[in-house]
């Protein structure tokens, strides 16, 4: 199979110097790890429930949905250029150089600051599972320590990586089971009837815009898919099996971390007092009450090592985005970040970037948590931002010609999937960048829009500036037909 590979690859125009040891398994629990229910669970169940009461629930199913037709679109990019970098290479066969570059510049930025924000909510978790105090400089100290961990496994080549991403794999899914069905069986305060009853929240500006608010849970949660095609020259058969690994992604890691939202909400005893804001860490008075002290301490080693594998698969995406930029001559410093490691078969330059940087971003919280906070704010959006540049380059494409070829194909009902995917994301990022605090300053009320606003703008700067997109000889635009007689 490896040769077959080898020459599809030439085929797209590249030789690669990645070794094929990751496994359908292993590409799964690489997108998994990076999806990780429970970092996306713990980290915005106060907020969500706060926000839209108990029904936020229901966000992580409406959302699941929507990304999982962004995922069928993307099976079929990769089933047919399954090339490292995904993002950035599909959107330059699909559209064209300039296009792929700015794709590829705000998903790489997205990565690098998601990375930071992940490592960043790990700190907390690490000081209490220590028993020291949560303090910046201990949420600092954590995060650089697994920033650097996950550095480390990283550099260890492509089996390392796929090793950790399954037992990080099954580690996140056994405790997310373990724990949730626990508190089902010991913390059951409530009824199923609770997931239609709002508690409340959403009296004053109407429920909708309550629930739109609280379904930033299921937008924070459903993305990861794509880190499988980041790595489709690690991939034995990658035509084949990453887009059904995308899949796997979406719907195990979506029951997942339903079952974990799901179990957390009936064991809360009081919405009142999470929704008036009197109780602010419901999870963690959850998870004392049913396991103790001690028991708790084992429960914080899980979310933990979740926390850590989900920092691994980011940075392995970012390295690999960065590499698959300089391979193509695309952007700064390509002679060094191209650089491979002939033992170890990895770029180790760029991922050594996808560490520093993040961990530099953290260090900024020394300066101002704010600043932290507006630095972070733009890490989903540009994640979804760089998700819609490819499906808009998708349907371009499509209505110019171009019809997938790869093994996975959804045929004649591709144009619709490609259609409700955008239509979803557009729909997603909107509810991202909506103002919803009237009685900040303004430009915190639109911080999540300001800071997208920002990375664009620098990245059409570095475009005009450089012109990055003049370099290098690979082939772009290439999937729409050429007309008879055109160059």
């Amino acid at each position: 199979m490896s040769s077959t590979d080898d020459r599809r690859l030439a085929d797209l125009g590249y030789t690669s110097e990645f070794r094929r040891d990751m496994s359908l398994w292993a590409n799964f629990s690489l997108g998994f790890t990076y999806l990780s229910p429970v970092v996306g669970i713990y980290t915005l169940f106060a907020t969500s429930l706060a926000a839209g009461g108990p029904p936020m629930i229901w966000s992580l199913v409406l959302v699941g949905a929507g990304q999982f037709l962004v995922a069928l679109v993307f099976g079929e990019i990769v089933s047919q250029y399954p090339l490292t970098g995904g993002i950035y290479p599909w959107a330059r066969r699909l559209w064209g150089r300039r296009w792929a570059w700015m794709t590829g510049w705000v998903y790489l930025v997205a990565l690098l600051v998601t990375i930071a924000s992940v490592a960043y909510g790990a700190g907390p978790y690490l000081s209490a599972f220590l028993g020291i105090g949560v303090s910046t400089w201990n949420t600092i100290l954590g995060a650089v320590v697994i920033i650097g961990v996950a550095l480390a496994i990283n550099l260890a080549g492509t089996r390392a990586l796929a090793v950790a991403a399954i037992v990080g794999f099954a580690a996140e899914l056994a405790g997310a089971l373990a724990v949730g069905g626990w508190l089902l069986l010991t913390q059951r305060h409530h009824g199923l009837g609770v997931l239609f009853d709002t508690f409340g929240a959403g009296s004053g500006s109407g429920y909708f815009t309550a629930f739109l608010a609280a379904g930033l849970i299921g937008i924070f949660q459903y993305y990861g898919f794509e880190a499988c095609g980041d790595v489709a020259e690690e991939v034995p058969d990658p035509t084949r099996r990453i887009p059904k690994a995308m899949r796997m992604t979406i719907y195990v890691g979506g029951a997942a971390a339903t079952f974990v939202c799901l179990a957390l909400l009936l064991a809360v005893p009081d919405f009142a007092a999470v929704i008036a804001g009197t109780s602010t860490d419901p999870v963690t008075g959850v998870l004392t009450a049913a396991f103790g002290e001690g028991g708790l301490r084992v429960v914080l080693g899980v979310v933990l090592l979740s926390f850590l594998s989900c920092a691994l698969s980011l940075q392995a995406a970012a390295g690999r985005l960065l590499y698959s930029y300089a391979r193509d001559d695309m952007i700064a410093g390509s002679r060094i970040f191209k650089r491979f490691s002939p033992a170890r078969h990895i770029p180790p330059y760029a991922l050594l970037v996808a560490a520093v940087v993040p961990a530099l971003v953290v260090l900024g919280s020394v300066i101002s948590a704010d600043a932290l906070v507006k630095i972070i704010s733009f890490a989903v959006l540009g994640i979804y931002l760089g998700f819609q540049m490819v499906v808009l380059a998708a349907l371009r494409a499509r209505l110019r010609g171009w019809r997938p070829s790869g093994p996975f194909t959804l045929g004649a009902a591709g144009l619709a999937v490609n259609i409700a995917a955008l239509v979803y994301g557009v729909l997603a990022i909107l509810n991202m960048v909506w103002p919803r605090t009237p009685e900040a300053p303004w430009y915190d009320d639109y911080l999540v829009l300001l800071s997208g606003v920002a990375v664009v703008a620098a990245g059409l700067v570095y475009l005009v500036a450089a012109r990055p997109y003049e370099h290098g000889a690979a082939p772009a635009g290439d999937a729409i037909p050429q007309k008879a007689g055109s160059p």
